[in-house]
């Protein structure tokens, strides 16, 4: 009368699905948060956007989750949906699309030598200053596919242009890196 046992059937498989994803990500949350967080914090620089994008994001994956059929819950796919809110964010024009340069994880010293160490850290030193000093567009592009190890493909997406465009972008960012860079030296 009101329908058949099959349909009663489908949407019962249905809700168990949901419900799974749901279950999925609420067991996931507390390794995520910190990935998540971290994501954002590298690549805004300002804790507080990082804090409001990391919301947005788990409220992303949770309406997901309560979709009819909800996508498999795993830490990259929660990053995927970080880097659309990034993107989204940069997008809506809320601030101009800085990426901080980060510290690189310190040079193991005994197994480099002492002298080898020194150098290391004043070419990265070197580094960081040629950074700092380069148009804000060549330094994202440059810290997004060298410092966060970003395909030209992912750079694209988060800066909001083609892959074509992102290429160019690296060959002129290179470029002018390699200009202020003492001895011509490369990211």
């Amino acid at each position: 009368m009101f329908g058949r046992r099959g349909d009663n059937i489908r949407v019962s498989a249905q809700a168990d699905h949901q419900s799974d994803a749901r279950r999925a990500l609420l067991a996931l949350y507390d390794g995520a948060l910190p990935v998540v967080y971290g994501y954002f914090v590298r690549r805004c620089g300002d804790r507080d956007t990082a804090e409001d994008l990391t919301s947005e994001t788990f409220l992303a994956a949770m309406d997901a989750a309560r979709r009819s059929d909800p996508p498999p819950v795993s830490v990259p796919w929660l990053l995927g949906v970080a880097r659309h809110k990034l993107a989204d964010h940069y997008r809506r024009g809320q601030q101009r699309f800085t990426v901080p340069v980060a510290e690189p994880p310190e040079p193991a010293l005994e197994a480099a030598g002492a002298a080898d160490g020194w150098d290391a850290e004043v070419d990265r030193m070197v580094a960081e200053a040629v950074l700092a000093r380069l148009a804000e567009p060549h330094r994202t592009v440059l810290v997004l596919r060298y410092m966060d190890d970003c395909s030209v493909g992912q750079c694209a997406e988060l800066i909001g242009r083609s892959v074509h465009a992102t290429e160019a972008l690296l060959v002129r960012a290179r470029r002018a890196f390699k200009q202020q860079y003492p001895e011509g030296g490369t990211p």
